[in-house]
């Protein structure tokens, strides 16, 4: 009989023996000044002007570094358990922008802003997780993968996303924000986020089909993400 879940990662820590870094190698840092882009627009609309910053699960580091090009009176850290993220991590240190393979929720430690961008869907206990950080800043931005549509249940893409990236666990919209309610955290602001209509295509269907996704998506957002996704959603909480 097939065993459904043999090529998943379920026993091995993909994040420190180097499978992460070989399935994705450049840590995907290519949409690093995207994700920028999104944080500083929430900051902005919700008039918050940070002076200490971290990011949980900061991967390479690119993030720190572009948001640290256009805030100088900031100063970042990023924490990444990954020993070969942070290899990454150190080619991008400076002096405002520090990085640490450590654990940032056995730190003592407050910031004004928290950033979690694209990481609890890939923790075990994720509720856990997310109980831990609500002490470690004032404000938190989040940025959730929107996996769960019609599309993909239809496709089966789910087990891809596992294996190639991998997220354990699978949210929608709501799941979401009633995850982050429920670990108690307040919802200030919340908005889609489209790298697939913002980022470079890869393919020419895809390409192709962007202006058809942008007009669903500014007709009706809600049901054009629950039956095809591709979206992710940003919350700042508090």
């Amino acid at each position: 009989m097939e065993n459904p879940v043999e090529d998943s990662n379920s026993s091995v820590d993909i994040y420190k023996d180097g499978t992460y870094l070989e399935r994705n190698k450049t840590w995907h840092v290519q949409d690093s000044p995207w994700k920028a882009q999104q944080i500083t627009s929430i900051l902005s609309a919700n008039k918050l002007e940070p002076r200490t910053v971290v990011e949980v699960g900061c991967g390479a580091g690119e993030i720190l570094r572009q948001l640290s090009l256009t805030t100088p009176a900031v100063q970042f850290s990023g924490y990444e358990l990954s020993p070969q993220a942070f290899e990454l991590c150190k080619q991008r240190q400076s002096e405002r922008v520090q990085y640490h393979c450590r654990d940032l929720l056995q730190e003592q430690a407050h910031f004004d802003l928290l950033l979690c961008m694209d990481v609890f869907e890939h923790v075990p206990d994720y509720m856990g997780f997310l109980e831990g950080l609500r002490s470690k800043a004032t404000y938190k931005i989040f940025h959730i993968p929107l996996d769960l549509s019609v599309l993909s249940l239809m496709r089966g893409s789910l087990m891809a996303a596992r294996r190639d990236i991998g997220h354990l666990h699978y949210f929608t919209r709501e799941t979401a924000l009633a995850t982050l309610q429920d670990c108690g955290y307040k919802i200030v602001d919340g908005r889609y986020t489209q790298s697939y209509a913002d980022l470079p295509s890869g393919s020419l269907i895809g390409k192709c089909a962007k202006p058809f996704y942008r007009m669903a998506h500014a007709v009706a957002p809600h049901l054009t993400v629950r039956l095809v996704g591709l979206a992710s959603y940003l919350v700042l909480a508090k």
